[in-house]
């Protein structure tokens, strides 16, 4: 058939059933992407005779004789549409998956669609912004420019405002920016190297807890097109852990390629490489499994009681599973200052609560893949859409007996990751398919395999006492705490610990005590996620918070002020073993208390609808700036003959800003502008090693060792300067004194040309620098909210959103305005809508976008960004982690507001509208 796409017409003949968002993609318009295959997300928009449209649920025949524009075609030529331009000027993106689709939407947008863009938008996601930025690029485009919402500030003046230039402190626009508005910067998937790739499909098992007792691939070998089967019987046994950390032993090793033994609804049972996807689906179909099923067990207070279900029982604490014949992996059974319940008995007040979390789905827009293959050198190279490249290269040399060199993982821009791209759900297998085949293999997961197959947020329940003096001091403080790991412990140890030890350690406290423990179950296993366990118990710690101040009739925010930690308290507490690399490199809880009331106070929300409830609340979190026991990274900065800088750092960017701010930490050091310098990252065979872009360190690890290595170039190149100037016939631009004048790094990378003939030695300069992270500064957000509250039908609406921020130098403001937008807006989701449900089965209920729901365009308000005035002395120049902690006060501000609203407390997250009206009728939740 015949089709135009942006003004070129083609001939094509798609197969049958084939959408239209998959022939685009094959015709190499990579610009159209792929986020649910399901017409839910948007990421595959294109324009269909100028109509938008969802590309994966149109089918290409359908397209015959029309014309067909993507987001590379919105504008002639290399120009850009308005709307592209402005999503540019106003950071509209971060990861930049959804983009794109976004671009082609809004591109067709008229002023009289402004009056219902809610409407006109909600059928593209993003996970990253929060919308603001996106909506007023929007109006920009169509109105021209207009007011921002404002960028917030602080009592020192507006400190998201851009400075002048080039380097740190300034709001420089991503470099990729055009690139990534038209889809022309390329993922995982958007590369050459898919034509002609086998194709890896995994058959998941239909039980949570079962044995195979037998499996036959006869047939499924027979089928034309396939390559490969593989199945428990046929791969390695050893067990490692699917997290991925420096120290590989943070984590159990209980999980397999393969396993003989299934523990949760989907886990993959056997993987068949084909020619094709419809060959290797066909023989998904036909391999035969007998299952002898066992029982299973989907509570985790039943899980550790005598008589359950073991999943892991051979497993040792050398393996790192605490009490395995309790299914319990981790413990955690400590405390400061004697005994909680004489304190609390002692306590003039006293409050309780037992609190529960959700799970909550990391929703990037851009599934897990991987593309595999031998290079030249028969080495094994992993293309992946990754955060850890250099830890998931460390495992694979582990599980396949490979030397480390012998072994490539890179990855390109990373279409969102939030913690769960810091595990190996696609690596593994791709890896063992190229190593069996020796030929090119790629695996993409589907979003129903998002969903069911990858991690998702641990589920907690937090019980939380608290005693206080009568006015307000506290006197103990008591948590029990549970969190279900699911089947397999990935990250479960280090998610318990992390999420109890800083959500109390924000407190001055003379008594406390914790007891924790993570567990085993038959449901789809928790991981990494934004706030690493903050989140949840934060909920618990700070509604109890509020309980008391609402008892003593204090205001919430003095009562935080009369027992958060002080600059100078001691950091070191029992509760983590890493806590004594904690340092007071700055403070700023005090301006941030301050900058969330009075923006309270001042107001600027929405007008409530007439007849709702309304309430105010407020939380404070603290977060440890990178993770415990070292986050290593090592990068290089290289003078080119043509005078320009190359960076080389491991670090990965998925919207995290990073690739951002280390071209602005190079040009401030370099003293050199943007264009001359270029950024290589994300790539094993770059540098010697980087931890990953987890933790927050993407910017405040790999950024504090490529600022060492620009110093040590620039040394470099002066010592230089200064020899050649000294040279017989050097040109008289080199005299010495010269190239040490204001902007002499740039006078000298211009000059070395006029080097004479002997002293080229000047080119290939090279600085390296390294960090090992062995001291970890704080830093703390305040989230406070106006809610409504329709007693009619329990539906809550945010009026106002406010968060402050103790981020310490800005390196790129509007970037980390971005970063507190987008975490605070994916904490209002999972505070009121987002929750991924499990069957009585086991199986996951809700596997798709349509019925998990990802926040819309109508459903987040802009939150005012303000921040706190410090400089830390452990960042780089002064800088602080600002990515996870933003996302971990907001559920508890919005279940105190809720709170305050109804009169009636919400122990249950996310809020949702049945569960608030079932509040409100007195029904208990269940």
């Amino acid at each position: 058939m015949r089709i135009e796409v942006n003004g070129r017409v083609r001939t094509v003949e798609p197969r049958p059933g084939q959408c239209l968002r998959t022939l685009l993609r094959e015709a190499g318009h990579h610009e159209v992407k792929k986020g649910c295959d399901a017409g839910d997300c948007g990421a595959c928009s294109v324009l269909v005779d100028g109509v938008p449209v969802h590309s994966c649920i149109i089918p290409a025949v359908r397209a015959e004789g029309a014309s067909v524009t993507t987001a590379a075609g919105l504008a002639p030529g290399d120009a850009l549409h308005p709307v592209q331009d402005a999503l540019i000027e106003h950071f509209g993106f971060q990861c930049g998956f959804c983009t794109p689709g976004m671009a082609v939407t809004a591109s067709t947008l008229l002023p009289d669609d402004l009056a219902d863009l809610d409407r006109r938008m909600k059928g593209n996601l993003c996970r990253c912004t929060g919308y603001r930025p996106i909506r007023e690029a929007i109006e920009a485009s169509v109105l021209g420019p207009v007011r921002s919402t404002g960028p917030g500030t602080d009592r020192a003046g507006d400190r998201c405002a851009a400075t002048a230039g080039e380097g740190v402190g300034a709001s420089v626009r991503p470099e990729p920016g055009r690139r990534v508005v038209q889809g022309r910067e390329p993922y995982t998937f958007d590369t050459p190297d898919i034509e002609g790739a086998l194709v890896l499909r995994v058959v998941g098992s239909p039980h949570a807890h079962a044995r195979i007792t037998a499996i036959d691939t006869t047939a499924a070998r027979a089928v034309p097109g396939v390559v490969a089967v593989f199945t428990h019987e046929n791969v390695t046994g050893r067990r490692y852990s699917t997290a991925r950390h420096e120290l590989r032993e943070d984590d159990p090793d209980d999980a397999r390629l393969l396993d003989d033994v299934v523990r949760f609804a989907g886990q993959r049972v056997a993987a068949v490489v084909a020619e094709t996807a419809e060959a290797a689906d066909a023989a998904c179909r036909l391999i035969a499994i007998a299952y002898d099923e066992l029982p299973a067990v989907f509570d985790p207070e039943a899980a550790r009681q005598p008589g359950a279900p073991l999943l892991h029982a051979d497993r040792t604490p050398q393996d790192r599973v605490a009490e395995a014949g309790r299914n319990v992996l981790a413990t955690l059974h400590d405390g400061i200052g004697g005994d909680p319940d004489i304190a609390l008995a002692a306590s003039a007040v006293t409050v309780s609560g037992t609190w529960r979390t959700g799970r909550v789905s990391h929703a990037q827009l851009e599934t897990h893949g991987a593309i595999g293959d031998l290079d030249e050198e028969g080495r094994l190279v992993i293309r992946s859409s990754t955060q850890v490249p250099f830890l998931v290269r460390n495992e694979l040399s582990r599980l396949f007996e490979l030397p480390r060199e012998r072994i490539r993982v890179h990855a390109a821009r990373v279409g969102g990751g939030f913690g769960g791209k810091q595990e190996m759900f696609v690596e593994d297998l791709v890896a063992l398919a190229v190593l069996r085949t020796g030929r090119r293999v790629a695996y993409e997961f589907t979003r129903s395999d998002q969903f069911r197959r990858a991690s998702v947020r641990h589920p907690f329940r937090v019980s939380v006492t608290l005693g206080a003096t009568a006015e307000g001091r506290l006197t103990a403080m008591k948590l029990d705490v549970l969190s279900d790991t699911g089947a397999y412990g990935n990250h479960g140890i280090g998610v318990m610990f992390h999420g109890c030890a800083e959500s109390i350690n924000v407190y001055r406290c003379p008594v406390k005590r914790v007891d924790a423990e993570v567990v085993y179950t038959n449901n789809v296993p928790s991981g990494a996620f934004r706030g690493y366990g903050l989140g949840q118990v934060i909920l618990g710690v700070e509604s109890a918070m509020d309980m008391l101040a609402e008892k003593l009739g204090i205001d919430p925010f003095d009562l935080r002020r009369i027992n958060a930690v002080r600059e100078g308290d001691p950091l070191l507490t029992v509760t983590d073993e890493h806590d004594e690399d904690l340092v007071w490199g700055s403070y700023g809880l005090d301006q941030c208390l301050d900058l969330a009331q009075d923006a309270l106070v001042r107001g600027n929300g929405i007008a409530a609808p007439e007849g709702w409830l309304t309430g105010e609340g407020m939380a404070i979190s603290f977060i440890a700036a990178m993770a415990p026991g070292g986050h290593h990274a090592h990068t290089e900065a290289t003078l080119r003959p043509d005078g320009r800088i190359v960076l080389r750092a491991g670090t990965a960017e998925f919207g995290n800003g990073t690739s951002t701010v280390l071209r602005q930490i190079a040009a401030t050091v370099l003293q050199a502008a943007g264009d001359r310098i270029e950024l290589r990252a994300s790539d094993t065979d770059l540098v010697v090693h980087d931890t990953g872009a987890f933790a927050s360190a993407g910017v405040t690890g790999a950024g504090k060792a490529l600022a060492a290595a620009c110093a040590e170039l620039a040394d470099r190149m002066l010592a230089s300067a200064r020899t050649a100037a000294a040279a017989p016939g050097a040109d008289a631009r080199l005299a010495p004194g010269g190239v040490e004048v204001a902007g002499r790094l740039i006078a000298f990378a211009d000059l070395v040309q006029a080097a004479p003939a002997d002293h080229r030695t000047l080119e290939g300069l090279v600085g390296r620098g390294s960090e090992h992270g062995d001291r970890r500064s704080l830093s703390f957000n305040v989230h406070a909210v106006r809610v409504a509250v329709d007693p009619d039908t329990g539906t809550v609406r945010v009026l106002q959103s406010v968060q402050s921020a103790d981020a310490g130098f800005l390196m790129n403001p509007a970037q980390v305005r971005g970063q507190v937008e987008g975490g605070a807006a994916q904490g209002l989701g999972s505070a009121l809508y987002e929750e991924v449900l499990i069957g009585a089965d086991g199986h996951v209920a809700n596997p798709a976008f349509r019925m998990y729901r990802v926040p819309q365009f109508g459903d987040i308000p802009p939150t005012e960004v303000l921040f706190a005035d410090t400089r830390d002395t452990v960042g780089p120049f002064g800088a602080k982690s600002m990515s996870e902690s933003p996302y971990n006060p907001v559920a508890a501000a919005v279940g105190n507001a809720i709170a305050r609203a109804i009169g009636r407390r919400p122990f249950q997250q996310p809020f949702t509208r049945e569960r608030v009206w079932r509040l409100m009728q007195g029904v208990a939740e269940s």
